[in-house]
């Protein structure tokens, strides 16, 4: 696998955003796509540095990249970027302008831990045409309920959302985004995860009822918030998109 670090200039943000990524090496493509988004003390190098991910890829057709987001949580930010613009448009626009890469639903994919695993469900429930699967580890995935639970988080909250009453039932709002969907919407596959020893376990488990009438895969274990934790589920990825990137549906 061939490493990238690289930054472009980003019109929604006006500035230069950092990514990497990981390509396969002697295959032309077009390849298939795996967008690997950070937590929120992290950034583009986090996947790299923290796991087994080049070893895991083996001879994968499968491009993998990483953005910087900084403190965004995936969202048009109230004070600051409108990274949900980049993330979801400009971003993937340019990296298939610069890389040979699918534009097949069937083989473009999305995961994240922790902030990212709520930006992950989002571009899965906000751009289902795009995505064959969407992934969560750990993820911080009904932001309503975690503010409401703890107005300590005003700061970080506030700077991306708002207000909790601008956030709750916006397309921000994953619960309120599941609640406006029938079984009969054509989706991505779920795959959610969560430690039991994690502090987001419970937002976790009732996150899950809301995506059982989908194609999901939940899954616990013992773990916390934690790389030990992610890097596991890294595995469990890739076996997971091999089982459906096949299936039509």
């Amino acid at each position: 696998m061939g490493v990238v670090n690289g930054t472009m200039w980003s019109d929604a943000l006006g500035i230069k955003v950092g990514y990497t990524a990981v390509l396969p090496e002697g295959i032309k493509g077009p390849y298939e796509v795996l967008y690997l988004l950070h937590g929120h003390s992290d950034d583009q190098h986090a996947w790299l540095y923290n796991t087994g991910l080049t070893r895991y890829l083996g001879e994968r057709n499968l491009a993998v990249f990483m953005p910087q987001v900084h403190l965004s949580f995936y969202t048009d930010m109230v004070s600051g970027g409108n990274y949900w613009t980049f993330i979801s448009e400009e971003f993937p626009q340019k990296l298939h302008h610069m890389f040979r890469l699918s534009d097949k639903r069937e083989e473009n994919f999305v995961a994240g831990l922790s902030m990212g695993g709520y930006g992950a469900f989002k571009l899965g429930l906000r751009h289902p045409e795009r995505f064959r699967g969407a992934a969560s580890f750990s993820g911080a995935v009904d932001i309503v309920s975690l503010w409401e639970a703890d107005t300590n988080r005003n700061q970080t909250f506030t700077l991306s959302f708002g207000s909790l009453e601008a956030l709750r039932g916006s397309d921000d709002d994953l619960v309120a985004l599941i609640e406006k969907l029938s079984p009969e919407d054509v989706l991505p596959s779920f795959y959610q995860s969560c430690g039991t020893e994690d502090f987001l376990i419970e937002n976790n488990r009732l996150f899950k009822k809301l995506l059982e009438p989908f194609d999901l895969v939940y899954k616990e274990r013992p773990g916390t918030h934690n790389w030990d934790f992610w890097d596991g589920e890294l595995v469990e990825l890739f076996k997971w998109m091999d089982g459906i990137k096949n299936d039509n549906a």
